[in-house]
């Protein structure tokens, strides 16, 4: 019997989104794997701090992602000081 192969093609959106698709997915990493540890580190790993964590995930973020969307450009300049530009 032949198996069959269901693909699913997301489409990608278009290069000049970019700049804030990669800011929204390093805050969303960054503040799910700092709020965790957080957690953990004050309250250590019990039921009650495993149902606290969503809401101070979704907080942290919340403050995270604009914060990062605003400075952006700052830390972009700031690299710029520190790394070497590349040749071409």
């Amino acid at each position: 019997m032949p198996r069959l192969q269901t693909t699913i093609r997301l489409r990608r959106l278009p290069a000049r989104y970019g700049a804030v698709v990669m800011p929204l997915v390093l805050s969303l990493l960054m503040t799910c794997i700092v709020s965790a540890v957080a957690m953990i580190r004050n309250r250590g790993l019990s039921q009650g701090s495993l149902a606290l964590w969503p809401s101070t995930w979704a907080l942290s973020w919340i403050f995270t992602f604009p914060t990062v969307l605003i400075l952006l450009p700052l830390f972009r300049r700031i690299v710029g000081l520190v790394v070497e530009a590349p040749t071409r």
